[in-house]
């Protein structure tokens, strides 16, 4: 009996010291998730190690490349944006004297600055970039060949009407445009500073680089309208203006209205017989009437006609003139420009249907003399 005791005392001692060790060891170790294979413990530690290594390279990149693309394409950006684009005076080779009619005060404006202006004042804003361009060369080129031809070097370079080209300050333009000044500007600043320095040539000398708002269809040959042939301003076909709002225009005037504006006596309405011969761009050459004739410039001039391609209609004692075109139809097509231009046309395409033979030039090279001035 007391050997049985002695033998039980020793099984709970070693019962006693396995639960201690056994408690001791659990509360050292760490858990351990007895469901996951070793190959799951490699695939976690490889995609712990890829996130890490994407948190510490990618990231930064991706924080990075904006500001180096900001940076990188900084002359992309300021075409873009409306505030940065500017004609600076060092894009001008000289300035313009501008006599301006209401105030009888010269103006001198920069050349690229007086462009700008110019084509905002004789071209709609919303017109095509490729129209505006092609007008900016053709405003460049008019001032270029006006300064080299003046005859009086006392007297301003040019005025702002329609005698020469249309001009409008800052603050006018600010006043007619309105809130769309900022907008507007831009892009033609834009159409101006692309075509910067560039004029239109014939045998190295600037030529006369008439304008006007819409065609009936064709422009007109120089002689036709004007006293000269000129070899550069031939007739050719302009169909994109058929659609345009200034296509078609009317004008009611009595026997005696015409009278005054013609300066002449007419034969009385009823006995009034009319013959119409035309040129080659489908305008009135001479317009018989009686026995009297007149041009077509004259009648459009006199009695203040959009255009000189019209036909007249008697009814009620009045004579109706309907016109096709609007301007006296030499050179380029302002309307006739944005068509093409709408058609995918580049300005260097448009100047060279509208103006027969021209190259494109500069006006340091062709222009030394002001551009040393």
């Amino acid at each position: 009996m007391r050997k049985d005791n002695i033998i039980q005392k020793i099984r709970k001692k070693r019962k006693k010291r396995q639960s201690q060790s056994l408690q001791l060891l659990q509360k050292n170790r760490k858990p351990v998730s007895l469901n996951k294979s070793p190959a799951s413990w490699k695939a976690s530690t490889i995609l712990f190690v890829s996130c890490l290594v994407t948190v510490i390279l990618v990231v930064p990149t991706l924080i990075v490349v904006p500001f180096m693309s900001s940076s990188g394409d900084q002359k992309e950006s300021v075409e873009k944006s409306g505030e940065d684009v500017e004609i600076a005076m060092g894009d001008s080779p000289f300035a313009v004297e501008v006599m301006r009619a209401n105030s009888e005060q010269v103006e001198k404006v920069p050349l690229e600055t007086y462009v700008s202006r110019v084509v905002a004042s004789e071209t709609p804003a919303e017109f095509e970039m490729e129209a505006l361009k092609a007008q900016s060369l053709a405003a460049r080129t008019f001032i270029v060949n006006r300064l080299l031809h003046q005859d009086n070097a006392d007297k301003p370079d040019v005025t702002d009407t329609t005698s020469d080209q249309v001009y409008h300050n800052e603050q006018e333009l600010r006043k007619t445009m309105g809130s769309d000044y900022d907008e507007e500007m831009t892009k033609i600043k834009k159409a101006v500073a692309a075509t910067k320095g560039e004029i239109l040539t014939y045998k190295n000398n600037p030529i006369t680089a008439a304008y006007f708002s819409t065609s009936n269809g064709y422009t007109e040959n120089s002689e036709d309208y004007w006293k000269n042939k000129v070899p550069y301003l031939r007739s050719v076909e302009s169909p994109w203006d058929k659609d345009t709002q200034k296509f078609m225009d009317q004008k009611i005037l009595t026997v005696k209205e015409m009278e005054d504006s013609l300066g002449s006596e007419l034969p009385p309405l009823e006995q009034l017989s009319m013959e119409i011969t035309r040129t080659d761009g489908k305008r009135v050459d001479q317009l018989k009437i009686g026995e009297k004739s007149y041009s077509g410039r004259k009648i459009r001039e006199e009695l203040g006609l959009k255009s000189s391609d019209f036909s007249i209609e008697k009814k009620n004692d009045h004579l109706i003139f309907t016109t096709k075109g609007f301007g006296h139809g030499i050179g380029m097509s302002q309307f006739g420009a944005n068509g093409m231009a709408k058609e995918g046309k580049t300005y260097k395409e448009i100047v060279k249907h509208y103006y027969q033979g021209v190259e494109i030039s500069t006006v340091s090279d062709t222009a030394p003399k002001l551009v040393a001035k």
